[in-house]
């Protein structure tokens, strides 16, 4: 089985390259499935529920949220009709929507895709570590292959959740910095693990938004709008390949076999 993780898609430009590029990667690398996160697809904060249908139209199965799932009101009402746009599962309970997706990717496999968020410098939501031992106890047996999209600010909390969750799950991927990290590998127990896969979006900027306004911000700390930047727009993704034939890991999900950084560019 090989899947598609794109990184946190930023604003219009993060929109098209995926619009653009999507089609042809799925064909020509035979990918079996295509999850990315949208927390800041819209405009750079937020997601709207026509951009969350745009996404889904292009051949992504699944969309991942963060912190910034809330950032368009619109979104509350639309959330729960949408079981394929997920935010963060450890949300304080009440919140609207959920965290974990069972779907079947094009081999006919059955796929589980969970979103967590940590709390080290966000805010003081539940425990993820808890949360996925809850949310991964309700998997059926038949589910194969099983991918978290943990969405933290520091890599210690990333890295502790792949250690945690190794031999559990097929892949824990990092979002929210949207710098990729050097550090792509399988755990000993078989789980594809990255600190972070990146951003999906324009690279000229700061982590995807215009430089002036940011730099401004920085030397003077006072209020500035900030808009997504234009230039070197790249697509920033990570390539899970699973050992189907071979034995599971010790919850009988899909061992990873490999996990390849990929970056695409607009032609």
């Amino acid at each position: 089985m090989r899947v598609l993780f794109i990184g946190d898609i930023v604003g219009s430009p993060g929109r098209r390259i995926v619009h653009d590029r999507l089609a042809d990667i799925v064909a020509q690398s035979r990918i079996d499935l295509v999850i990315a996160n949208g927390e800041n697809s819209a405009s750079g904060f937020g997601i709207t529920p026509r951009i969350a249908e745009e996404l889904l139209s292009t051949g992504i199965e699944v969309v991942t949220g963060g912190n910034h799932s809330w950032d368009r009101r619109e979104i509350i009402e639309h959330i729960p009709h949408e079981p394929r746009l997920l935010r963060p599962a450890n949300f304080p309970e009440g919140n609207p929507g959920g965290g974990l997706f069972i779907g079947t990717a094009k081999n006919g496999a059955k796929y589980a895709v969970l979103n967590l968020q940590g709390r080290v410098f966000l805010p003081p939501i539940e425990d993820p570590f808890r949360m996925a031992d809850r949310e991964l106890a309700k998997l059926p047996e038949d589910v194969g292959f099983v991918l978290v999209d943990m969405h933290a600010e520091t890599t210690s909390e990333k890295v502790a959740m792949g250690w945690y969750l190794d031999g559990r799950v097929t892949a824990v991927v990092g979002t929210h910095t949207h710098v990729a990290t050097a550090d792509e590998r399988v755990l000993p127990e078989g789980t594809a693990y990255i600190t972070d896969v990146g951003m999906t979006g324009p690279h000229e900027g700061v982590i995807g938004m215009g430089r002036e306004a940011i730099i401004q911000r920085f030397l003077y700390g006072m209020p500035a709008k900030f808009e997504v930047a234009s230039g070197d727009v790249q697509m920033n993704a990570v390539l899970v390949e699973t050992d189907d034939e071979g034995p599971r890991n010790t919850a009988g999900r899909l061992r990873a076999r490999a996990i390849e950084r990929l970056r695409f560019r607009i032609d």
